[in-house]
């Protein structure tokens, strides 16, 4: 757990914070769609987010961070902190949240769990949003640093992590280039 110094807190995803990490998982996906594509990218994008695929993706957010925990984390602005009024409000049913009713999820970065490695051979950073108010704060790094450190402790083939990043994401590449990340492979898909 660690305090940025614009007043967000990134820590581990914890079961309380399905809804509002799912707001944010809606603005990744939608931010693909809309700022890295057509027309057609958004609309394929905006069609996979059904009430299944949320059930299904919850599921598996829920039990990669029951099995390895802190490969999920989450940034959670608490009173007073940032600048904006972004972010999704935590639903705070875990129990123990003494963090208070304005507490807002405004973040998150998603490494796969340590059984996954050997997909990769690596590390595999799945995701990392951030609400658009919160983008320039020092929010980011503080979820990369907490997944490079959760990475390191993970037994992996290679010393290495990995993630897909689009061409057309500027922003997103300007990020991963301050980190060092380079070239390694080339990804390619095509349809089912």
């Amino acid at each position: 757990m660690s305090e940025t110094p614009d007043g967000v807190e990134v820590r581990p995803y914890e079961p309380g914070d399905a809804a509002a990490f799912w707001e944010l998982k809606r603005g990744f996906e939608l931010g693909i769609g809309e700022g890295t594509g057509g027309d057609d990218k958004l609309t394929t994008y905006e069609a996979k987010l059904t009430d299944d695929y949320r059930e299904r993706y919850l599921s598996w957010v829920e039990r990669c961070a029951s099995d390895d925990p802190g490969c999920v984390v989450v940034a959670e602005a608490v009173s007073g902190g940032g600048d904006g009024d972004g972010g999704v409000e935590s639903d705070g049913d875990d129990g123990d949240d003494d963090r208070g009713d304005d507490a807002t999820l405004v973040g998150y970065a998603f490494a796969l769990p340590e059984e996954m490695t050997f997909i990769w051979d690596a590390a595999v950073l799945n995701e990392l949003f951030l609400d658009a108010d919160y983008r320039g704060t020092g929010v980011a790094d503080e979820l990369m640093e907490a997944v490079l450190d959760h990475a390191r402790s993970q037994d992996l083939p290679l010393d290495r992590i990995v993630l897909d990043v689009d061409e057309a994401n500027d922003r997103a590449r300007a990020f991963y280039d301050r980190y060092g990340f380079d070239h390694w492979g080339e990804l390619v898909a095509r349809d089912l």
